[in-house]
């Protein structure tokens, strides 16, 4: 006798909570999973940038490991490709590709506990940056493949402020604490805490399913559903004609450079950043990642509560205006202040305000990117989107490596105005959608 219907398949025990039938579980399981993300930003964006720079590195050694550890994050389209293409149906689309990626992550955190490279060891450090940010991106792939999987159409940008909130308050932690700890105790202990904390969020992803009826975990009983069968494309010309069409509508072009700017912004503040409050400003690294994880902790609770009310309210087209706009006020005044810069309240307003627009900026955009990709291809096609973004962190990382034989500091302000002036003339010029485009929504159960 066969067995019943993939849709309707049961797995015991019964009791585990499964993501499909709560918005309250969808919403909390992508701010935690997004909070796990954060621990390894923090503590490789923030804590090894100004633990180097507190130790003498100058503009060419932080960019250049900045560069590397931002390296993965334009290339993580492969992953969605790949994802896309192979996965473990019986136990959902994304989320053994997200067990497996975050036991890589405790795994290579653990290895950096025992490698512990100096601050003069810039080749290692960016070897150890690429390497755990590589893991971490396979992460990123699957939780955002599972939010446009999983996701109704009402939800999304409540969903992306969850997402970039978790993000920022794991950021805020991690920016914070793995700072204290490198100072007091080593970076190898900085290493040991940010394992600790994402081995945390692995077990409670251990406990919790996509959908009614797949299996807990590979050994378990559970079959997959028949929607994942449906738009799962098994095989490589499917993924890739859907996702070029895909990528190739009007908005999607209009999209791709305000991303690919919008990235470029964030690696070239998260550079200079620690140079300026170290060398101009005076400051201690512990004290330059303790403002940071206030911004980031700030950031956090407005993405969670304000910047994703807004998005629903004004709509992203607007919110990503809104957040452009204050950018350029933020870079014209910091070029304005250069006198100032070694003032306290200057510096930590400046850190403080960059995070938290470049939160707004990005739940802002995610929504329409959401949008704009197709069920079948979610994962490669909004992970082309978002490898864009980070594309262009590896180049405003670079950029402040360049700015050392270029006008320095005050000159990188300069190119910043630039390019959100560009981004804002790109986004107003265009017609955002605010609702999903020619797809089908996903599946109600």
């Amino acid at each position: 006798m066969t067995g019943p219907p993939a849709s309707l398949a049961i797995d015991p025990p019964a009791g585990f909570p499964v993501l499909a039938d709560s918005r309250r579980l969808r919403l909390f399981s992508v701010f935690v999973l997004y909070v796990a993300q954060g621990v390894p930003f923090g503590l490789f964006w923030y804590a090894i940038p100004a633990w180097m720079a507190a130790r003498g590195a100058d503009a060419g050694d932080v960019g250049y490991v900045l560069g590397f550890t931002a390296l993965p994050w334009s290339l993580k389209f492969v992953n969605g490709f790949v994802m896309d293409r192979y996965t473990f149906l019986p136990m959902g689309r994304r989320r053994a590709w997200l067990i497996g990626a975050q036991l890589v992550m405790v795994a290579c955190l653990i290895a950096c506990v025992f490698i512990s490279p100096e601050p003069t060891d810039v080749a290692l450090l960016a070897a150890t940056g690429f390497i755990v940010n590589a893991a971490t991106t396979v992460q990123d792939v699957a939780i955002d493949g599972l939010a446009v999987d999983v996701m109704h159409e009402d939800e999304r940008a409540r969903a992306s402020g969850m997402m970039f909130g978790g993000q920022s308050v794991g950021i805020a932690a991690s920016a914070a604490a793995t700072g204290a700890i490198t100072a007091a105790y080593g970076v190898s202990a900085a290493y040991a805490a940010a394992a600790l904390a994402i081995a945390l969020v692995t077990v409670a992803v251990l406990l919790v399913r996509e959908r009614a009826g797949e299996r807990l975990l590979p050994w378990s009983e559970g079959r997959a559903r028949a929607e994942n069968l449906a738009v799962h494309a098994g095989a490589w010309w499917p993924i890739f004609r859907t996702t070029i069409v895909s990528l190739v509508r009007p908005m999607s072009l209009v999209l791709i450079p305000v991303l690919v700017l919008k990235g470029a912004t964030y690696g070239a503040v998260t550079g200079i950043t620690p140079l300026i409050a170290t060398q101009t400003a005076g400051w201690a690294e512990d004290r330059v990642t303790s403002i940071a994880g206030t911004g980031q902790l700030v950031a956090g609770i407005l993405g969670l509560t304000l910047f994703g009310y807004l998005g629903d309210r004004i709509g992203a087209k607007r919110a990503s205006a809104t957040a452009l706009t204050a950018f350029v006020a933020l870079f014209l005044a910091m070029r304005l202040l250069v006198p100032q810069w070694g003032d306290s309240t200057v510096l930590t307003a400046f850190i403080i305000a960059s995070i938290g627009f470049d939160v707004m900026l990005m739940i802002s955009l995610v929504p329409i990117a959401m949008r704009l990709s197709h069920p079948a291809v979610a994962a490669t096609q909004f992970t082309l989107y978002m490898a864009l973004a980070n594309f262009g962190i590896s180049i405003g990382a670079w950029l402040v490596a360049l700015s050392r034989d270029h006008g320095g500091a005050p000159a990188l302000f300069v190119w910043l105005v630039i390019a959100q002036l560009a981004a804002l003339a790109i986004l107003l010029a265009a017609r955002v959608p605010e609702a999903r485009v020619d797809v089908v929504a996903p599946p109600r159960d």
